[in-house]
């Protein structure tokens, strides 16, 4: 049985878009059976020496497969495929290919997003607004390459939804209240496709519950 170490209470701004959301997608579209063990953050809950034996950054989320240890949301829902035999090609190549996806959501297209949905959120006071229109700049540059890589095909890697795709949108999620995607008619319909998958539903209400947050707040 896989337990997964996610949150059970964070500071309102980022409900919704924890990382441990794309793990538990991966778990409710596979089917492995799992449970949730649920972390403070405003208690502290990430920061103990107990956490810290496993997550030794103290991040979340981390998965315990029996006894063994996943950590890094990219290594952690590529185990979930693996383990599954789902959400992955079985050849090599096709491997390779949502990897590299994987990688490109997180070491690509990521940080610029992070750094917007930051200074959005209130951090970065002093510079944020001037830092904020080439971050935006930058993250069109980027949004213009994806547009063109999904008009060929529905997904990143193919005709078959990956956790390549797991990664991509939650990472998407992080500037979900902008409307930086607008002018990507194929992006944003990509977008709003992959959250209109029944596990991406159940997952995000589950969480909700879990949070004690109302019905709609993740969305």
């Amino acid at each position: 049985m896989i337990t997964v170490y996610g949150f059970k209470r964070v500071k309102e701004p980022v409900i919704g878009e924890t990382r441990d959301l794309r793990a538990l997608w991966a778990l409710e579209e596979t089917g492995l059976p799992y449970l949730v063990h649920g972390l403070d953050y405003i208690e502290g809950e990430t920061q103990t020496n107990d956490y810290r034996r496993i997550s030794p950054f103290s991040q979340v989320p981390v998965i315990d497969d029996d006894g063994f240890i996943v950590a890094e949301t990219g290594a952690i829902v590529i185990y979930i495929a693996e383990k599954a035999g789902m959400l992955i090609p079985a050849d090599l190549k096709g491997r390779s290919c949502v990897t590299q996806w994987c990688c490109t959501a997180l070491n690509t297209i990521e940080p610029t997003l992070l750094q917007i949905q930051v200074i959005d959120g209130g951090g970065e006071k002093a510079t944020g607004a001037l830092r904020r229109p080439a971050l935006v700049d930058r993250a069109r540059e980027k949004f213009t390459v994806l547009e063109k890589q999904l008009s060929a095909r529905p997904y990143l890697a193919g005709d078959d939804f990956t956790v390549a795709d797991i990664m991509m949108t939650t990472i998407l999620r992080e500037i979900r209240k902008t409307d930086l995607i607008v002018r990507f008619p194929t992006l944003k319909d990509y977008f709003a496709r992959c959250q209109a998958r029944p596990a991406w539903r159940r997952t995000l209400r589950a969480y909700e519950v879990r949070m004690g947050a109302p019905e709609g707040a993740a969305h």
